[in-house]
């Protein structure tokens, strides 16, 4: 990483109307999903790209929803604490970790059937459509060094 880059543009203010379709895509890609879980959802991939500022709102986000300190420090390390996280809900870390990191492995075929079993269909493409979008917000906040707290980014 260079310390010597002083200037990151804002996405907001330099290019609006794309920002403005991708909060209207972020307002769509949660609808029909349990709120707690596209929480752990958007947390997950967070952590896996490193964004602090997409896992800080995340977490105080779920935290306002009323989600347990313990869940919140054990999803990054939710195979070893499978008894707190549901069948759906390890479903969805495990598809959300697939598809966040899709050059290790493409989706493997048993982690989309398990994802598949664990949702009906119309769940199963929320839940992708929530993956691809925390995904392209990540990619915002990392490439802009957008920081945690500040979440005005324009």
């Amino acid at each position: 990483m260079s310390a010597t880059t002083h200037r990151r543009v804002k996405l907001a203010s330099l290019a609006p109307d794309f920002y403005k379709a991708l909060n209207d895509l972020d307002a769509q890609s949660a609808t029909g999903l349990d709120p707690r879980l596209a929480d752990l959802v958007r947390i997950r991939a967070s952590q896996l790209n490193g964004c602090a500022y997409c896992l800080d709102m995340h977490t105080l986000d779920a935290q306002h929803a009323g989600e347990s300190a313990q869940r919140l420090h054990l999803v990054a390390a939710w195979r070893g604490a499978r008894k707190f996280f549901s069948e759906q809900e390890r479903a969805a870390l495990e598809l959300t970790e697939a598809i966040t990191l899709i050059s290790v492995d493409h989706v493997p075929d048993d982690v989309y059937e398990v994802a598949a079993n664990a949702f009906d269909d119309k769940e199963l493409a929320q839940l992708i459509g929530l993956i691809i979008m925390i995904n392209a917000w990540n990619r915002v906040g990392a490439t802009g060094h957008l920081e945690p707290g500040h979440y005005d980014p324009s």
